[in-house]
């Protein structure tokens, strides 16, 4: 049953599945071990427990995983798009190839995407450790331009490795905007959306969503009331129909998200293209 767009009152663009179809969870030491710590929610879940929990808010999701050269994990995305068919009534299933997988990456991405229904890829430059823009990954994105799937790309700082030794290894670096402001001039067809608030580089990720027509911007990841104030005032003014709504489940939850950006002095009419409408273009729905 596709999602009915006058039922749900919110699409959240950003949340992670952290177990299989048969409960196993992702290893507690792997590179996400720290998220749960760092923000206090230990919620780790499945596609079917998704669905049902975002069911009972009304709302529609995104829902991925990471996927990570040399990380042995239970998650895969056949296994995210099997069982979000079951929940398609408020599961959108992204797909997720660590661009260093190279040709065989780019075969991966051609077999999900004839295979089934996906809506868009997960990238994480600090996480897998790649410049966005280095031409030794465009095939791959040359198969999402093809068939006009959105690229989500983290953008900014990050929870993963924050607080373990050396930040687990990660580096913030690969995560800066304007990484992505090659990509966006060079897959013009491709949409792509900047997850988070670019901290520490928000101004940066303004511009080049304000420049390139198929760039968004999610709101995931950051409690409203931290958000910079020229990011309130573009998503009040010149990007008001290019940012999204989105938590980073389960790094923050859609009840404390949606509490703190009620104390926002954001538009009545910006709010409900932010919250749902914005995203609905985005992935062709209704």
């Amino acid at each position: 049953m596709p999602i009915d767009l006058q039922r749900v009152r919110a699409i959240d663009v950003h949340t992670h599945v952290h177990r299989n179809a048969a409960g196993e969870p992702l290893p507690s030491d792997g590179p996400e071990g720290a998220v749960a710590k760092v923000f206090g929610n230990d919620a780790l879940l499945s596609v079917a427990e998704l669905a049902e929990f975002y069911r009972e808010r009304e709302m529609a999701c995104v829902a991925f995983f990471v996927d990570l050269i040399g990380f042995e994990s239970p998650l895969s995305n056949d296994d995210v798009f099997t069982e979000a068919a079951k929940h398609d009534d408020v599961i959108i299933p992204f797909a997720s190839i660590d661009p260093r997988r190279g040709a065989d990456g780019v075969a991966e991405a051609r077999r999900l995407i004839e295979t089934y229904p996906v809506r868009g890829f997960k990238f994480h430059p600090s996480l897998q450790a790649f410049w966005p823009n280095d031409e030794a990954f465009y095939p791959l994105y040359e198969v999402l331009q093809e068939a006009r799937v959105p690229a989500l790309f983290h953008t900014g700082q990050t929870a993963v490795g924050s607080g373990q030794p050396g930040g687990g290894g990660i580096r913030l670096k690969y995560s800066n905007p304007m990484a992505l402001d090659d990509v966006a001039a060079d897959f013009p067809d491709m949409p792509i959306v900047m997850a988070h608030p670019s901290v520490p580089w928000q101004d940066e990720a303004l511009s080049v969503a304000v420049h390139k027509p198929q760039v968004y911007i999610d709101l995931s990841g950051w409690s409203p009331k931290y958000f910079p104030e020229n990011l309130v005032r573009y998503s009040n003014t010149l990007l008001k129909h290019k940012v999204l709504f989105g938590t980073d489940y389960p790094a923050l939850t859609p009840e404390r998200w949606m509490r703190d950006f009620e104390t926002l002095p954001i538009k009545d009419e910006v709010k409900p293209l932010i919250l749902k409408d914005n995203a609905a273009r985005l992935f062709g729905l209704g």
